[in-house]
């Protein structure tokens, strides 16, 4: 699979349509999966709903196991019925469920509205990178990934001033009832996000096609591939001839970076309150901690276009793993500060060159199903971070959960780098020049 087989789909006017609709989505997903770690110092402190700190791991597990879900069936579906389709059902999955968590009277229907809204959340994310895949400028689809994935952060940083300035004075509930708002760009994302030209190529729908491409004065891609068959031809496809291995290389990177991913969201504020720092300062660890997400995304993103995202991604969980061991060191504030922020450069984006990765690899038609199941079987270990780091917490060794972290960042830096050098070795057998990933 190479970028031979990219979509040639550049019309700059529907590239800048889609990457903004699919920021601002991606931005409500961040808002909603940081928005539990963000409240819940203050939902601990209060006993709200009567959690322990144990039943708080598990609770964040919750959602990580309905991304799991979602991740897991959404691609399937999305290369099935349709990328645009899959996404505004997201987004209206995961801000109905915020309601239920924000009228929730107990500790079993807040979870089902985490479990709920971590379906919603799951699905979203890979269908909004392989729409973004779609319609990357040619040469740059790992950039453009990596500034889709800084919304995500932006929506992390918005959850940590929405627990600084809405919860204090309203209330934890108040905080779930924002993110019941992106209910309001479900129309307009029905209205003005255009399908995927490559989607529609593979269904058939070669004139519709046409007449999108004619629009926004960009190029229809070639009908090479066709989504068609049994619902699982596209997951099987992952395992025929020699890509099997390759493929369990990439789930078992993305269950280590989820878990350290997911671990560290969750858990950040509340492990930096119990090494005796105020809520104010835990929660700023949040804000730079996702400020350094944003800027990773957009510096991994340009060096893997130039470098290959494998080899970025397996460079930036070593630089993450040590990091993040960092964190569990009492250290002076200012440098705590620059450590967080310099943490969530690398390990936010080094998660997201492992989906840059497949979905650069991934033949069009079948991109959305690669994805998915990367991040499906990476929410494996994001559903494992929250219960682990509530688990530490609650035995009283808080210190720990940044060392069980950390090396989780080195278990995917080793997965990855060996997935890397299979593919530098493919390359050089078959007289390519040894580029890690073909770039857009």
């Amino acid at each position: 699979m190479s970028s031979s087989s990219a979509l040639s789909a550049r019309g700059s006017g529907l590239a800048l349509l889609v990457v903004g609709l699919c920021w601002l989505a991606v931005l409500f997903d961040g808002l909603d999966m940081f928005i539990y770690g963000s409240v819940l110092p203050h939902m601990l402190e209060e006993k709200a709903l009567g959690i322990t700190s144990a039943q708080a791991g598990d609770l964040g597990s919750y959602a990580t196991f309905g991304m799991l879900v979602g991740a897991l069936t959404a691609g399937t579906v999305a290369d099935r019925i349709g990328r645009k389709k899959l996404m505004v059902s997201c987004v209206a999955l995961f801000s109905l469920a915020s309601g239920l968590c924000a009228v929730a009277n107990g500790v079993a229907v807040f979870g089902l509205g985490r479990t709920l809204a971590g379906v919603g959340l799951g699905g979203l994310l890979p269908t909004a990178i392989s729409m973004v895949s779609d319609y990357a400028p040619r040469g740059r689809a790992a950039l453009t990934i990596g500034l889709l994935m800084t919304a995500h952060h932006a929506g992390g940083i918005l959850s940590a001033y929405v627990a600084l300035w809405i919860v204090e004075p309203l209330g934890w509930r108040a905080a779930f009832w924002v993110c019941v708002a992106p209910l309001l760009f479900v129309p307009v994302l029905a209205r003005f996000l255009p399908e995927s030209l490559s989607f529609l190529v593979a269904r058939g729908r070669v004139e519709e096609a046409r007449a999108l491409a004619a629009r926004y004065d960009a190029e229809v891609p070639a009908a090479k591939d066709r989504t068609g068959g049994a619902p699982w031809a596209n997951l099987l496809g992952l395992f025929r001839g020699g890509e099997w291995i390759q493929t369990l290389l990439y789930w078992l990177a993305s269950f280590g970076g989820l878990l350290l991913v997911y671990g560290v969201a969750t858990w950040l504020p509340t492990l930096m309150r119990s090494e005796g720092y105020e809520l104010g300062s835990a929660l700023t660890f949040v804000v730079l901690f996702n400020l350094g997400g944003i800027v990773g995304m957009l510096v991994a993103g340009r060096a893997s276009d130039r470098f290959g995202a494998p080899r970025i991604s397996a460079v930036w969980f070593a630089l993450t793993a040590g990091g993040v061991f960092l964190l569990s060191v009492h250290m002076p504030l200012a440098l705590t500060f620059v450590v967080v922020f310099l943490t969530g450069v690398f390990l936010n984006s080094a998660q997201t060159m492992i989906y840059a990765t497949v979905s650069i690899g991934s033949a069009p038609a079948n991109r959305a199903t690669a994805v998915g199941w990367t991040s499906g079987m990476g929410r494996f270990g994001a559903v494992f971070g929250p219960w682990l780091g509530g688990q530490l917490l609650a035995a009283d060794k808080g210190d720990w959960g940044f060392t069980a972290f950390a090396l989780a960042g080195a278990a995917s830096m080793v997965f990855i780098g060996i997935a890397a050098l299979r593919t530098a070795r493919s390359a050089g057998r078959a007289g390519e020049p040894r580029q890690l990933v073909a770039a857009g």
